[in-house]
């Protein structure tokens, strides 16, 4: 066998890597929606032959192994329930979105950072209640005074989000391609047409 094979081995399964499945939770709603809770066609594959998850939806396109066929999933649901975390992390994506991806100051989306309201060098403290998100022209703007020094107001006061609001916060922010498969599990809770 001449090196080819191989390549043409390690490339084929390439074509499929645009193919990640949805994953719900044993009560069918997303693990997450921003990141949007999404596995691989090959774990959801191997999920659901270990029997980890029932399959819900499927593409098209279809896998082989020597003695099986099976179509991708596209949505699959845990059969044991995760139950979802009550105590959100401070990180910088949580906080970027808590701000719904807008500087405090301006409403920009561009350029974000964080900014401190009560300055590191008055005391401030890194936390929820006291760091917001910013972009950059207003951070470098206020820089280490106070808000009244700076001439500056906050468009909503910063506070510690709970895991819910910020799951429904995420669902506000859909990824650039969604599976129409998906659309009935990302969005359950809205109305229905008449």
């Amino acid at each position: 066998m001449d090196g080819d094979f191989r390549a043409e081995f390690v490339r084929s399964p390439g074509a499929l890597k645009q193919h990640p499945a949805l994953v719900l939770n044993a009560d069918y709603r997303p693990l997450s929606y921003y990141p949007l809770s999404l596995w691989t066609w090959q774990d959801a594959v191997k999920a659901a032959w270990l029997d980890r998850v029932a399959i819900v939806a499927e593409y098209d396109e279809v896998v082989h192994s020597p003695s099986t066929e099976i179509r991708i999933p596209s949505v699959v649901v845990l059969k044991d329930y995760v139950k979802p975390q009550k105590r959100v992390a401070f990180t910088r994506f949580n906080l970027f979105l808590r701000d719904e991806f807008r500087c405090q100051y301006c409403g920009s989306k561009g350029e974000l950072t964080f900014d401190h309201v009560v300055p590191r060098a008055a005391g401030g403290v890194t936390s929820w209640e006291n760091v917001v998100a910013a972009c950059s022209p207003c951070n470098l703007r206020k820089g280490s005074k106070s808000l009244h020094r700076a001439g500056m107001s906050l468009r909503k006061p910063p506070r510690r989000p709970g895991a819910e609001e910020l799951r429904n916060t995420g669902r506000k922010f859909p990824p650039n391609h969604l599976h129409e498969s998906w659309m009935d599990f990302l969005y359950w809770d809205t109305e229905l047409d008449a």
